[in-house]
């Protein structure tokens, strides 16, 4: 017997299209008869298995966007695991090397980005869903690896603000690579995906205040 493609399944088919259709005009723009044209579906198939549009939107991140961010995270903790005590460097280069190198494909990282950037601009419920299952947890393992190699009299405020400050500037360079592609020249091949890693944990161990140390260059 056969087995079936996921897209074969109604379900999944109106998920993947319905991804697409929000990252690229957002929730609020995107309208059921829309969804159901790309899914080639009616409007019965996605009251059965999502009942509104609003249970769908939720659904792609449910779905679709928490686990691409969690195998972010996975990524970075697997490349931490044989370190009994990263330093602020390791965990940086971690975290910088788990977005720009890491499992997300070009066109996973291009519906993860818009979704979000569209959240950020105008929050929906699927914004507490992400940061109660996604950036909460991400930045809370991040303290915990972090503070052990940061000054003392580093605060939590501080520390907070340090560590969005690092993860805005990794999120900027995975994202906006037309806009950074147009202002340096540079396409993003292995070369310059490296040599952005390096910036990213030279210009945040300056900001967190422990500098890079010869050794660890």
């Amino acid at each position: 017997m056969r087995k079936k493609n996921k897209n074969e399944f109604p379900k999944e088919r109106i998920l993947n299209e319905a991804e697409v259709l929000f990252a690229q005009k957002g929730f609020h723009e995107v309208t059921v008869r829309e969804i159901t044209k790309a899914a080639k579906c009616n409007l019965a198939a996605i009251n059965y298995h999502f009942g509104n549009k609003e249970n769908l939107y939720l659904e792609v991140f449910r779905a679709r966007w928490v686990p691409r961010a969690r195998r972010i995270r996975e990524h970075v903790g697997k490349s931490l695991s044989a370190q009994d005590s990263p330093s602020p460097q390791a965990v940086i280069k971690a975290l910088a090397q788990a977005f720009l190198e890491g499992p997300m494909s070009d066109e996973e990282r291009k519906r993860h980005s818009q979704l979000m950037a569209r959240e950020m601009a105008r929050p929906t419920a699927a914004f507490d869903l992400v940061a109660e299952q996604a950036m909460g947890p991400l930045m809370k393992e991040l303290a915990e690896v972090l503070r052990p190699g940061l000054p003392d009299k580093m605060g939590e405020d501080r520390l907070m603000l340090n560590m969005l400050s690092v993860l805005a500037m990794v999120l900027y360079f995975n994202f906006a690579r037309v806009a950074v592609t147009r202002m340096t020249g540079r396409e993003y091949d292995h070369a310059f995906r490296r040599r952005l890693v390096e910036h990213i944990v030279e210009f945040s161990l300056n900001g967190l205040g422990v500098g890079e140390k010869e050794g660890d260059r």
